[in-house]
């Protein structure tokens, strides 16, 4: 035996108000910007695989610039050689 439902549940007025206000502004927005211009999920999941990608690559070339200061600052700055003084013999004493 199936169950009917007959009586009307609390949430089922506002969800449908929701979902014909939803459908009024996509419609609105077709109609406005033109249907060729419309976001989509595809359009919004590209954007954000773009934007990922964007990310890593700054984040990459963030990381080797590091690593080139560390490496540049690990290497130690040639020091100049000491000078020695001539030598000379000792003076003798008597």
């Amino acid at each position: 035996m199936a169950a009917t439902r007959t009586d009307a549940g609390f949430a089922d007025t506002p969800r449908a108000l929701v979902s014909a206000a939803a459908d009024l502004f996509a419609g609105l927005q077709r109609v406005v910007i033109g249907p060729g211009r419309v976001r989509t999920a595809r359009d919004n999941a590209w954007a954000a695989t773009l934007e990922d990608r964007a990310r890593h690559e700054a984040r990459a070339e963030l990381s080797r610039e590091v690593a080139a200061m560390v490496a540049r600052r690990a290497v130690p700055a040639p020091q100049p050689t000491p000078r020695r003084a001539p030598s000379r013999p000792l003076a003798k004493t008597a």
